[in-house]
């Protein structure tokens, strides 16, 4: 059985206020056509169909497509909620999709209920693990603390109930003799390396969980951490299929193609994604950033540009869409050496009356003093604020 191993779709997300439908688009169609061509038997989703539990329609239609493009390749599908989605709207249906060969799987209390498929090799269990919530979790796995753990390290992290989720996986495949097993599961493995752009699971200070909960398995699909990385052999992270941060930049984002043979696990190869829009961290004074040639092969990616100019730029951002269209982010850093150092306030404000205080404002912020025009209307303002404070 050939398996493809996704996560972190993470559809309806937007990049610094630009949409994604399109970029989206076109990554989750490749994967759709790498079935056809790798002849993958099934599609998993370990966690983050969406980026948002109430995800807008434009979203679910998009996922509604991709899905049945990946369906119509040839490919079963198995899902599971991460800690973006609403396992509850993720779910809806789930007993009608599954005859569609649409596995969804998002119900803490039947996490021990595999959906089960069969190749020339006999069976493979699928077991998915949805995003698991320390408190409420062990509400419903009812999970009692371990001699010298107290209720209260139980509640703290995630290794508690995902370790009695696993149990239970275990439990329900040691009535399988001679299967081969799948995990799904959205989590954050210890030794993983994370990206800026994952929304913090952290409970109480514990968000980590050892790779050794999930032994016993074949092969254990990650979800969670958007960069592409190898645990062990068996415990992966597919990462997701678009970068979602500058963190991401350098990353080359793909997907897990895996075999399970007649033993279990077999060969994994990894297939890299296309790329609809590159990333770009560019430095430099902003007009060096607009005229030097340089910089062209940047003009279609999405830039975020740090200006070194001695003076914060006026309208940056807006002279720097003129040559990078796909500009998002602009940071003023004035170079080493041009920085002031910060004044405390009780500096700032000694011996100054409201307008040398204002006025100085202005070019702490600025970088340069603000102009005689500039000047009138600061004083214009103070004056306002004051007669209206007098009429009160």
């Amino acid at each position: 059985m050939r398996l493809l191993h996704t996560s972190d779709w993470h559809i309806g997300r937007t990049f610094h206020g630009h949409d994604l439908l399109e970029e989206q688009w076109r990554v989750l169609s490749e994967v759709a056509e790498l079935v056809r061509s790798e002849g993958v038997d099934v599609v998993v989703v370990a966690g983050d169909l969406y980026d948002r539990s109430v995800p807008s329609g434009e979203a679910v239609q998009l996922c509604v497509d991709v899905l049945e493009r990946i369906r119509k390749a040839g490919a079963r599908l198995v899902v599971t909620p991460g800690n973006h989605d609403s396992p509850q709207r993720v779910g809806a249906f789930a007993e009608f999709a599954a005859a569609g060969g649409l596995h969804l799987h998002t119900r803490t209390s039947r996490l021990h209920e595999p959906t089960v498929l069969t190749d020339e090799h006999g069976p493979v269990a699928f077991y998915g693990l949805p995003y698991l919530e320390p408190d409420p979790a062990r509400q419903v796995l009812r999970t009692t603390p371990a001699p010298g753990v107290t209720e209260e390290e139980i509640a703290r992290g995630h290794e508690a109930v995902l370790g009695e989720a696993m149990n239970r996986v275990r439990g329900e495949l040691a009535t399988r003799p001679g299967t081969r097993s799948v995990v799904l599961a959205h989590a954050f493995v210890s030794g993983a390396q994370s990206s800026d752009s994952e929304r913090d699971i952290t409970v109480g200070g514990v968000d980590r969980v050892p790779a050794h909960v999930f032994e016993g398995v074949d092969y254990v699909a990650l979800g969670h951490l958007h960069g592409p990385q190898r645990v062990s052999e068996r415990v992966r992270y597919s990462g997701s299929p678009l970068a979602y941060s500058f963190s991401e930049a350098r990353q080359r984002k793909s997907v897990w193609l895996v075999e399970l043979d007649e033993r279990g696990l077999g060969p994994v190869r990894r297939h890299e994604l296309p790329v609809p829009r590159e990333l770009a961290t560019l430095e430099g004074e902003l007009d060096s950033l607009l005229q030097d040639r340089r910089y062209e092969p940047f003009v279609d990616c999405y830039v975020s540009a740090v200006v070194t100019d001695e003076s914060r730029p006026l309208d940056g951002m807006r002279r720097l869409r003129r040559r990078f269209p796909y500009a998002v982010h602009m940071e003023w850093r004035p170079a080493e050496g041009r920085a002031r150092a910060p004044l405390r306030y009780s500096e700032a404000v000694r011996g100054r009356d409201e307008r040398r205080i204002v006025r100085d404002f202005v070019t702490n912020c600025r970088g340069t003093e603000p102009s005689e025009s500039e000047c009138a209307l600061l004083d214009r303002a103070l004056d306002e604020v004051g007669a209206s404070e007098v009429r009160r």
